[in-house]
């Protein structure tokens, strides 16, 4: 482990600074790579090199004398960003995710994680809130919503294929709503849960319980907390499986309970008050049959453990920068 050298591309942003720490803490030499240093907190990477991945260039760069490779890179963001950017969604990540693995191999790297999303899931399996739990197979036949699931699908194909005739193990993750501190909370590219809680503790501080959702708020979704997210993560990458795999909770609240949860921690009533807005599909909840069997495992932060920790960090921030306006959200 002392020997192995891993680079984490998206570096800078939520999920990829966390792992960041996480490998570090595991004593592995890790390697930073994005457009830009992480917003919250300083990283705990040995090199971090800001590197537009876009570029075939800098992916070589990148790549260049590590074993192993986590590709978190994305030009993504929340439901209002996906649902109003496909063009360069698909252009940008379609850019980094070839560049990247075409030069890992290039340079020789043995192992390979891509990390892929619930967005893969065909549109038609979500039409309903109270839907049943996805299965890794249910990707198929496939018809994602947004661009941003089609990228990823497709990116999945190329990490399958390169896997199957290149001399590089691959990994293939799908996240369920990843959430948790040091994330974007603000600015139109933050998930549900940053939202909610930045929307609760404006509330808290302004004195005015009015909460703003897309929608009627009856969308249903699971939220995985960002300690179990980096703790499969790693499983995943050391176990032998390179089919792709859920990776979230399996349990499936609506966005108006996700509201009452954060009020509650907040110990405020809030007044909700539901007008236009992206709103993604009808209902989507992760089933973990295939994630148990493979890694002995499931995501064990409860949802309220999870927001309450997510719900002091949001608070902090909004006090730290004197925002505490009403703002639009992305779920």
């Amino acid at each position: 482990m002392q020997n192995t050298k891993i680079l984490v591309t998206g570096a800078g942003g939520f999920i990829g600074h966390h792992l960041v720490t996480f490998l570090k803490n595991k004593g592995y030499w890790v390697r930073g790579v994005d457009i830009k240093m992480p917003e919250f907190a300083p990283t705990d990477a040995d090199e971090f090199k800001l590197l537009d991945l876009r570029r075939w260039e800098n992916c070589l760069e990148a790549t260049k004398d590590v074993d192993e490779v986590y590709a978190l890179a994305a030009d993504m963001g929340g439901m209002g960003f996906i649902s109003s950017n496909h063009s360069q969604i698909l252009h940008n990540n379609i850019l980094i995710n070839v560049h990247t693995i075409e030069a890992a191999r290039e340079n020789g790297v043995k192992r390979y994680l891509y990390t892929s999303s619930a967005c893969v899931y065909p549109e038609y399996k979500q039409l309903e809130a109270n839907i049943a739990p996805l299965k890794e197979e249910d990707a198929y036949p496939a018809q994602p919503q947004d661009a941003y699931g089609w990228e990823k699908l497709v990116t999945e194909r190329l990490c399958t294929h390169y896997g199957e005739e290149f001399d590089m193990e691959v990994r293939i993750v799908r996240f369920h709503n990843i959430f948790g501190p040091l994330g974007t909370w603000d600015g139109g590219r933050e998930k549900a849960p940053a939202a909610m809680c930045r929307k609760v503790a404006a509330a808290s501080l302004t004195g005015n319980p009015e909460i703003e959702i897309w929608g009627d708020g009856e969308q249903t979704r699971s939220f995985c907390y960002i300690d179990d997210c980096i703790t499969g993560l790693y499983k995943l990458m050391r176990s032998d499986y390179s089919e792709p795999l859920n990776l979230g909770q399996d349990r499936m609240v609506t966005i108006n309970q996700l509201v009452d949860i954060v009020a509650n921690i907040a110990e405020i009533d809030v007044k909700k008050k539901h007008i236009e807005g992206p709103q993604g599909v009808r209902g989507r909840n992760s089933d973990n049959t295939k994630l148990r069997e493979v890694l002995g495992w499931e995501p064990e932060i409860s949802l309220e453990d999870g927001l309450a920790q997510t719900y002091q960090w949001i608070k902090a921030q909004v006090m730290e920068k004197n925002n505490v306006e009403q703002y639009d959200a992305a779920y």
